[in-house]
């Protein structure tokens, strides 16, 4: 039997399909994590309407309510499914007025699950009043529809009101307290989310791994183990969550041995362990993984793993590899998906290939503030100042609205350029903006850029109007660079001592400090730093570079005599420096007295 609509033919289905269809119609509203199922009520009793329902139900969820009220208003019979289809359809579009509008006619037809429905809709716009009247109203509740306000003010921020509602509750069932759960945990309730789930009569492996994910988020590593060893059943999410864990607390052997330990991996797996190494510059190792899944086999690179991937790269500005893996992305046809794309654009920055950088982004297909962002931070790591203020207004005249993201790389990219001016005028435009909060990383390029530019009153006029509260090490320390660069020794002393006291164990403090007395000529204060740095165990870690030749990385670091060619490249350096002298120019040792044998 074939139905027409809008110029089709459909198929008639048969009434398990049309089941599975309502299922999927009725159980939108309710989001993804944790999932509440609605129970099954009768079917319709007529094919016609049951099928017209169906199309209903299929053009709500592409969007089409023109289309699906049309077809609602010609049927010559219509039952409560056909109104609920048409309600949810309006509320899972965001039409909300709509669905009021349809739900308080007069010959409306409703039962808990279209009360419901409506319900979602108004905790979802963050209406709630309107939804704490319609829950006080509904003349039948069932257990779904409490689950649905319990949750409905736990994305609402109000979890102290869903602890009051969930004690209210007449039946709980294991959704119920996985959604306090996880409600607790992300508030941050960590003490209380462990009392309800040892006052739960029942658990599933959803309770365990929303318990062992707030503990692992907030530090609890040890205590997540133990409630991990006696899960009586594991999936695979239950494993990442705990491996995860140890690898972004820095414990990457441990992530490392549950990692080999997993019965089963998916791509979540994968990329969350050369997450783990990146994220502790273990880069060669993180390649080394990537490649092993690529051997394996049984898992395929997403974009999560590619931007992974593509970090260890960029840090390692390994462009031989960085090519290879442009090419895999290109396979996957995931190239210009936005964050692989600006991903990829960092790469080729940070390799040097600005033009390749370039090229990348004006094949892009899918623009977004993602992938400005990553072209205006690609001229700011390459000090092209004045490049990244035109990508910033080309970017404004597109109408893409700057974010806190792009005023980090418009400010370091004045900073480097020497651009001032400009750099505070951007400064002002950004704090006008409301729609941005100003980060701690916005003031510490302000003060870069004053420091470069010799303008220390400007940075100190800044630092007097900044809380005390948010003067942060990050802050000062650069603060105090810009006084090393100057020679500011009084200036430098008041702001190190005041840094000392905020990171007491910041080796790069001493230095500078130490540095700045040694070049305002007083030896002994340098000297005394230095010994304050020696009796607290603290050593400065040598500077490294390195460079990519013939497949290979070459790495150095300060005073290097390890590297198999390094009495040939000093004999180079050594020839250099004569040529440079003959040619009448002064080569100046910029090594200072207080850092040798460092």
């Amino acid at each position: 039997m074939l139905v027409m609509y809008a110029g089709r033919l459909l198929p008639s289905l048969r009434s398990n399909s049309l089941l599975r269809a309502t299922r999927r119609l009725l159980c939108f509203f309710h989001g993804a994590s944790p999932r509440i199922f609605i129970q099954c009520r009768q079917w319709s009793p007529s094919r016609d309407v049951a099928r017209a329902n169906h199309v209903i139900s299929v053009l709500s969820r592409e969007g089409r309510m023109t289309e699906a009220h049309k077809l609602f208003d010609e049927m010559p019979q219509r039952d409560v499914i056909s109104w609920t289809a048409l309600i949810s359809g309006y509320v899972r579009s965001g039409m909300l007025h709509q669905a009021q509008l349809l739900f308080d006619r007069p010959d409306s037809m409703k039962d808990v699950v279209t009360w419901t429905a409506l319900l979602s809709g108004f905790l979802k716009s963050k209406m709630i009043k309107e939804a704490d009247d319609l829950f006080a109203s509904m003349p039948d509740k069932n257990l779904v529809t409490w689950n649905t306000m319990m949750q409905g003010y736990i994305e609402n921020g109000l979890i102290d009101k869903a602890c009051k509602f969930f004690q209210r509750m007449p039946v709980r069932n294991v959704v119920s307290y996985n959604t306090l759960l996880t409600g607790l945990m992300k508030a941050g309730y960590i003490d209380q989310a462990c009392r309800i789930f040892d006052q739960m009569p029942e658990r599933n492996v959803i309770s365990w791994t929303t318990v062992i994910t707030g503990l692992a988020q907030a530090g609890h590593v040890n205590q997540a183990r133990e409630l991990f060893d006696k899960m009586p059943d594991r999936n695979v999410v239950s494993w990442n969550v705990m491996f995860s864990a140890y690898a972004q607390n820095g414990r990457v052997n441990e992530a490392k041995e549950l990692f080999d330990e997993m019965p089963e991996r998916n791509v979540v797996s994968w990329t969350a362990m050369i997450s783990g190494y990146v994220q502790l510059s273990m880069n060669e190792t993180a390649l080394m993984l990537f490649c092993e899944m690529l051997q394996d086999g049984n898992c395929r690179p997403n974009q999560a793993t590619f931007v992974s991937v593509l970090d260890a790269i960029s840090n390692k500005a390994a462009l031989v590899e960085g090519r290879q893996l442009h090419q895999v992305i290109i396979k996957s046809q995931l190239e210009h998906k936005p964050f692989v794309g600006s991903s990829l654009i960092n790469m080729y920055a940070k390799c040097g290939e600005i033009g390749i950088a370039q090229k990348v982004f004006d094949l892009s297909s899918q623009r977004d503030l993602v992938s400005w962002n990553g072209i205006i931070a690609a001229y700011a790591h390459h000090g092209n100042g004045r490049e990244a203020i035109n990508l910033y207004k080309e970017m404004k005249a597109m109408g893409f609205k700057p974010n806190d993201v792009t005023y980090v790389s418009l400010l370091s990219a004045c900073s480097h350029a020497g651009l001032v001016d400009a750099g505070l005028m951007i400064f002002d435009s950004m704090v006008r903006d409301q729609s941005v909060v100003v980060r701690e990383e916005h003031h510490t390029c302000l003060m870069d850029l004053c420091g470069r530019s010799g303008r220390l009153d400007d940075a100190k006029t800044i630092i007097n109007g900044l809380k005390t509260q948010s003067l942060s090490g990050f802050i000062l320390g650069t603060f105090l660079n810009g006084c090393s660069l100057l020679g500011e020794a009084d200036v430098g002393k008041l702001v190190g001592d005041k840094l000392l006291e905020l990171e007491p164990n910041n080796s790069g403090t001493y230095t500078l400090l130490s540095n700045i007395y040694a070049s305002a000529g007083k030896y002994k204060e340098a000297a005394k730093i230095r010994q304050k740095m020696i009796d607290r165990g603290l050593k400065k870690q040598p500077g490294c570079s390195w460079i990519e030749v013939g497949n290979r990385v070459h790495v150095f670091v300060a005073r290097d005599v390890l590297h198999s060619e390094s009495e040939s490249i000093y004999g180079l350096l050594h020839d250099i420096h004569d040529m440079i002298r003959r040619a009448g120019c002064d080569v100046e040792d910029n090594r200072d007295a207080t850092d040798q044998g460092v």
